[in-house]
């Protein structure tokens, strides 16, 4: 059940491809998902005109703001497991980190990656909606076991004693743990999950001016700002490892 080898190193693709086709399936399913739960909502209205544009706007502002609230949490976590790990194509199980998001949920960053799919899901297609929910909630929970399995090998008793205490998926309503010592590096944190906040942007702009080039020129700049911001990180990160 658990995410093999090959699907960790790559799983920023594997996910990449998970969005592409559920933007795919408007080829089988042509009914925008917003639309749909605008119609389900409200039968009478005409998402094309007036009132039910307005309110097909919300929909789409309350998916970017879905999608804010996730590049929060990854941002929030990636300040105390630092970017260059965040964004490693290797599994990193040398150390536990107990702090900031990881007092509430073991797997914040997993966590935020649902928010995320559901935020840009408003764009794609009823079922291509379902898809990537589907499919985001299914690799996730795989790379989970991944992950859990490594920190089971190298930190033995201590990860045993922080799963006993701190939810694996669903985050308490008070931190599990005591502070730590810790510190957020939020400069690198923020620089290394730019790619979600222009994700934001991109479904904010197309709430407002219901424009598919704008969204797409906003979405494809996310890669960009993505590869640029990872390889410095990686680099600066290089850089600081003592030489012996």
């Amino acid at each position: 059940m658990r995410a093999t080898k090959f699907e960790f190193e790559q799983r920023f693709w594997i996910i990449s491809l998970l969005f592409a086709l559920a933007f795919g399936l408007y080829t089988v399913d042509q009914t925008n998902s917003a639309v749909a739960l605008l119609l389900w909502i409200a039968p009478a209205v005409d998402p094309d005109k007036g009132q039910g544009l307005f309110w097909l706007r919300m929909i789409f502002g309350c998916g970017a703001l879905l999608v804010f609230l996730a590049a929060a949490l990854r941002t929030w976590a990636t300040a105390y497991l630092r970017a260059d790990v965040v964004h490693d194509a290797s599994q990193h199980s040398e150390a536990l980190v107990a702090d900031g998001p990881y007092r509430y949920v073991r797997n914040p960053l997993y966590l935020a990656n649902l928010p995320l799919a559901a935020g840009v899901g408003v764009l794609a297609s009823r079922l291509g909606w379902v898809t990537l929910m589907t499919g985001m909630l299914l690799f996730c929970y795989r790379l989970i076991l991944r992950e859990e399995a490594g920190l089971l090998e190298t930190q033995d008793q201590s990860y045993r004693d922080y799963l006993k205490a701190v939810p694996r998926l669903w985050p308490a309503l008070t931190p599990r743990l005591p502070a730590g010592a810790g510190k957020p590096r939020w400069g690198q944190a923020i620089a290394g999950e730019m790619f979600f906040w222009l994700q934001g942007v991109a479904v904010l702009s197309f709430a407002v001016t219901l424009n598919f080039k704008l969204m797409w020129v906003v979405f494809a700049s996310s890669f960009v700002v993505y590869f640029a911001a990872v390889s410095i990180l990686k680099k600066r990160a290089a850089q600081s490892i003592p030489k012996a």
